[in-house]
């Protein structure tokens, strides 16, 4: 049984920049039977990737299952590539959870991408569950290497601390999903270099990006995973507007309503303004190798925040040409 990727590594030219929208729980709501209508306006813009979250009982009990939302958008749209960003692997069992990613790799080969994290914001969601959240970081690590080894096809035998495991998910998919691992400890960054194919950064600045990704890339080597194609990303609030000031008081009333902390916490991270602002403050970014770029964004619509993502796309992809 395997645990990582031997994809070799490429060895062309820099990858080209891509960017993705972060549909939040109104977005997809106010969306509500007209997905493809939605899923045609992002691909037809240049998005190349939809990230929807996962809440099972967040915040006194919102949320929406990820991997729902992502089929959903994926049968929506025969060129719309998903990402779950991210979903909480320990609130649930692997054999399950690998069972739903290989029905997705059967019905949308090659369109998805799996991003995974712990989950903790609200603790009370791991207790429902049944899930001590002290446990969460390590019991995500455990499953998440039984969901690789199920992807395999392989026959898994397995007896963790958390997990006894006897069978099989066939057939596996015929083009492998990719995994991205979010989080900022340690932890994480070695759950991604031993398990993922990427990173999935978020509230880091680039001097960060850069080192943890030197750490992410030399957990894989000890870990014997030298050839991997590394699909790092970095996750982000934007603001969009005229102004740096408007847009910034427009985030700025958003996130605390949605973190209950003062704006000032986020606002080193989170670029504001009109796109050639935004790609300005994300050029340090794509100068330390970050290529993907997944956009949480505040605009006066979502069509409007489509187009100014779309933009600082073709913003940065000059700067990188």
């Amino acid at each position: 049984m395997s645990s990582g990727s031997d994809t070799p590594a490429a060895t062309a030219a820099p990858e080209s920049v891509r960017v993705g929208i972060v549909l939040r729980e109104e977005d997809l709501g106010a969306w509500s039977g007209r997905l493809s209508e939605l899923a045609d306006r992002s691909v037809a813009a240049g998005i190349d990737h939809l990230t929807v979250g996962d809440h099972v009982s967040f915040a006194g009990g919102h949320g929406a299952d990820g991997l729902i939302q992502a089929a959903a958008l994926l049968a929506a749209h025969p060129g719309v590539h998903v990402q779950t960003g991210v979903y909480l692997l320990a609130l649930r069992h692997p054999a399950v959870v690998a069972r739903q990613l290989a029905t997705i790799g059967l019905l949308a080969p090659g369109r998805f991408t799996f991003g995974v994290g712990v989950g903790g914001d609200d603790p009370a969601e791991l207790e429902l569950c049944g899930i001590d959240p002290r446990h969460r970081g390590a019991r995500t690590t455990e499953a998440l290497r039984c969901v690789r080894w199920f992807m395999s096809g392989e026959q898994v035998e397995f007896r963790g601390r958390f997990f006894e495991l006897d069978g099989a998910i066939r057939p596996a998919p015929a083009i492998p999903i990719p995994v991205l691992v979010g989080g900022r400890s340690d932890a994480a960054l070695a759950r991604a270099g031993q398990l993922a194919e990427g990173w999935l950064a978020l509230w880091v600045s680039p001097r960060r990006f850069t080192e943890a990704i030197g750490r992410i890339e030399a957990v894989a080597g000890e870990a014997g995973r030298g050839r991997v194609r590394w699909q790092h990303a970095l996750q982000l609030w934007a603001g969009f507007g005229a102004s740096q000031a408007q847009a910034r008081e427009r985030l700025g009333a958003t996130m605390e309503a949605a973190y209950s902390i003062p704006f000032e916490r986020f606002e080193r991270y989170v670029p504001c303004g009109p796109p050639e602002a935004v790609a300005a403050a994300l050029a340090p970014y794509r100068a330390a190798g970050c290529r993907r770029f997944n956009f949480v964004p505040e605009a006066d619509s979502l069509d409007v925040a489509i187009e100014a993502v779309a933009e600082v796309k073709a913003l940065l992809s000059a700067a990188s040409a």
